[in-house]
């Protein structure tokens, strides 16, 4: 949970967004009590006007004797009673309900004294004293309830004062936070990458360290831009051999054509020599004889080899059954194979695409696989050629042999031209090189690994043909 910087945004928006919406009815909520309260603070000051009213006739009635003072001082009171009806709940819950019965048995107090006044205006002072305490009573109460009622008022303001400064206080959180976020978990990582990229155009191709507890989209870009990496670096060191093939490729060819003629000489002149003066000839002279024109013959073999690696016009390419390729390539070789006391396996899947490519270059790049593996796997051992499907809708070719395998130091030039690691005479160093070119041409790769059960593995991955392509026929077979 909350892995992602989208989800933590998200979660502090949202937590954001909740807590102003509380914030913002909370302040709708004391502005309306404060609405209430202002309301029931005007019916509180009217009960009060009211009973000052009554107070002033009381007074007038004492002070001047006037009769009709007294009538209108009841009438006032007869509204102080609807009013202190209608704040029954206001009057209980600002000053009590003992409070609330006190003032009540007051007002009826009061009304009763006012009612027992002589109607001469001349009471008596047991009476005028009885009058005044409770008009006081009453007095005290409303302007204590006033009193109360306004003191809620104005702490509701101080309340409804504070909410602009805790939307404030939110906002900035809010900044901190997504700045904090964005500042380590986006700022940081996109600085490293630009540092890392500049070290990626320099050459250098160390990856960018990663937390493995760390599972956002810019640690997911990190670790894309890795692979990126990698790949640039190995597609670099293909590009660097496909470069040193190519000048390699310019310089044979002239070589070949170089030697083409002299060796079709010497071919010729003993041919010639065999034809024309064979009866001058001794045994020992048809021995050294045979064995020039064996030589020539090896050494008209290197030039083919160097033709084909040095051709740089492409093949056409047709669908071809990937199965169809492994049968034919393995039959060119199966006495070789069988001479060599080698098992012989091939595992094809039934369901894969046709390949784009030309019969006779593939075939040659898996006999000089396959030939390989015979040379160096012991007598008694397997060679085992598959066909299945690789990455990207590839069909991979793979020769694996149970020989010694190949070392890292071994792996980096195998496929140069002139490497080997056969003796004096036993090989010309093309056979890989030459399949190398002609996988190359056909948009393919080749890679060569060493498990650690021992043995080599020889991967040829090869596009497949459009899905457009007519399905290929049957493809000639070729008999050993």
């Amino acid at each position: 949970m909350l892995r992602t910087i989208r989800s933590k945004m998200l979660f502090v928006f949202a937590a954001s967004l909740f807590t102003m919406l509380g914030l913002a009815a909370l302040h709708l909520g004391s502005l309306s009590a404060l609405r209430e309260r202002y309301l029931v603070s005007e019916r509180i000051e009217d009960l009060l006007n009211d009973i000052l009213e009554v107070r002033r006739f009381e007074k007038n009635y004492l002070l001047y004797h006037d009769t009709a003072s007294l009538r209108e001082g009841l009438d006032y009171l007869d509204a102080v009673d609807r009013l202190a009806g209608g704040l029954t709940g206001s009057m209980e819950r600002e000053l009590g309900d003992a409070a609330y019965r006190e003032f009540l048995a007051d007002l009826a107090a009061y009304r009763l004294a006012l009612s027992r006044l002589p109607a001469d205006g001349r009471p008596g002072a047991e009476e005028t004293e009885a009058v005044r305490a409770r008009g006081k009573a009453l007095t005290d109460y409303a302007t204590g309830l006033l009193s109360s009622k306004r003191h809620r008022i104005h702490e509701t303001i101080r309340q409804s004062l504070a909410v602009p400064f805790a939307f404030a206080g939110i906002f900035l959180a809010v900044t901190i936070a997504v700045v904090a976020l964005v500042s380590t978990r986006v700022l940081r990582p996109l600085a490293l990458l630009r540092e890392t990229t500049r070290r990626v155009g320099a050459g250098d191709f160390r990856p960018v360290p990663l937390r493995p507890d760390l599972t956002d989209e810019i640690s997911g870009l990190m670790g894309a831009f890795n692979l990126m990496a990698h790949q640039i670096e190995a597609n670099q060191e293909h590009l660097l051999q496909a470069r040193k093939m190519a000048a390699l490729g310019t310089f044979t060819a002239g070589v070949a054509h170089e030697l083409n003629n002299p060796i079709n000489n010497i071919t010729l002149t003993v041919d010639a020599l065999l034809e024309d003066h064979a009866d001058f000839l001794d045994d020992d002279g048809r021995e050294l004889v045979a064995d020039i024109a064996g030589q020539a013959d090896r050494a008209a073999d290197i030039v083919r080899n160097l033709l084909d690696f040095s051709r740089t016009e492409r093949p056409p390419l047709v669908p071809l059954a990937a199965k169809d390729v492994a049968a034919t390539s393995l039959a060119l070789v199966k006495n070789q194979l069988l001479g060599a006391g080698l098992v012989v396996e091939m595992q094809v899947r039934e369901d894969l695409p046709p390949v784009r490519g030309d019969l006779r270059s593939l075939q040659q790049v898996l006999v000089n696989i396959l030939l390989n593996a015979v040379q160096a796997t012991p007598r008694g051992g397997r060679v085992t050629l598959s066909v299945a499907a690789g990455e990207n809708g590839e069909t991979c070719f793979a020769v694996a042999d149970s020989g010694p395998g190949v070392s890292p130091e071994v792996r980096q030039h195998l496929f140069e031209p002139f490497y080997t690691t056969k003796g004096v005479g036993k090989g010309t160093g093309l056979g890989l090189a030459v399949a190398y070119s002609l996988v190359r041409r056909h948009g393919g790769r080749i890679e060569v690994e060493s498990p650690a059960t021992g043995g080599a593995v020889f991967t040829v991955c090869l596009p497949a043909a459009p899905p457009e392509a007519p399905a290929p026929g049957p493809s000639p077979q070729v008999r050993p």
